[in-house]
């Protein structure tokens, strides 16, 4: 099967990790040459970290990246493809001009994915000529490690793409779980409800994000708490979900001011060095501020 991935950034390359892995000929494609190669660059180091623990062969690794190819041409990049997957940031705006575009250029039977999180598949397939071959794969970071892929069936969704997103899923080792297109889907309702009261109680003083991870490391067998998981997911994007939610679901996904502010100040989690703790080589080495500066 040909995959396209349309974003090269920390989903994209992920997901065209992935496909790669499972035999598929892969297209990363983005607006740049030096994004698509920093791209496979990270894609490369994630091999490389898999050769060093002995989870991936060096054979696997080289066959890997032989089978990903880079692309800044969007019509090159959807020729032949049997699926397109749009991973891009999230915004619905954005969403829909990718999607539109691609749309144009690839084949007429070719199934167009998106990775959202949380913008209803309805509403993105509302600026598409067929939206029976439009469907919602929610992948989750890092996508090499978590086996986790939601897919999301919109109202015009038909039986036969779902089929093939379910399988395609199942094809590269993943396990599915398919689900009706409502704000938020499952996981991310849920994760984010989880997420938005942790930061909460970090606000009013409750515990520190520490102590809270903690208590829900041990005390509910999590293996990661909320607010290193809202630093590893970016505090970007859990503003943009929840800013979704509270228009879909109302006040309760209200974003608190502790993420806005964080946010603001551009401290995004893992990515950027800093959330709600100081990140080096990887991993959280403690706390950011008193208590994620309150």
């Amino acid at each position: 099967m040909k995959v396209t991935v349309l974003g090269a950034g920390t989903m994209g390359h992920g997901i065209s990790q992935v496909s790669a892995m499972a035999g598929h000929s892969v297209t990363l494609r983005d607006l740049e040459a030096e994004l698509v190669e920093d791209g496979i660059e990270s894609i490369r180091s994630n091999l490389q970290g898999g050769v060093d623990r002995g989870k991936v062969s060096e054979a696997e690794m080289e066959a890997t990246l032989s089978n990903i190819s880079g692309e800044t041409d969007l019509e090159t990049a959807t020729s032949d493809a049997d699926l397109v997957v749009e991973a891009v940031p999230e915004d619905p705006d954005l969403k829909k001009d990718v999607l539109t575009d691609a749309e144009a250029v690839a084949e007429e039977d070719a199934v167009l994915a998106t990775n959202t999180s949380s913008i209803p598949v309805t509403e993105l397939a509302s600026s598409l000529d067929r939206p029976g071959r439009f469907i919602g794969l929610h992948f989750f970071n890092p996508v090499h490690i978590m086996a986790l892929v939601e897919v999301i069936v919109g109202e015009r969704t038909d039986d036969d793409t779902r089929v093939f997103a379910t399988e395609f899923v199942e094809g590269i080792e993943k396990t599915p779980v398919v689900v009706r297109d409502t704000p938020g889907f499952a996981s991310s309702r849920l994760g984010v409800a989880l997420g938005v009261e942790a930061i909460r109680m970090v606000e009013e003083g409750v515990a520190s994000p520490e102590d809270i991870d903690t208590a829900m490391e041990l005390g509910y067998n999590h293996p990661m708490g909320p607010l290193e998981l809202t630093d590893v997911v970016g505090l970007d994007v859990r503003l943009d979900i929840l800013e979704n939610l509270r228009t879909e679901l109302g006040e309760r996904f209200k974003p608190p001011q502790l993420l806005k502010r964080k946010v603001r100040a551009g401290k995004l989690g893992k990515k950027s060095g800093e959330g709600f703790y100081v990140w080096e080589d990887g991993e959280a080495v403690e706390p950011s501020g008193e208590w994620g500066d309150r």
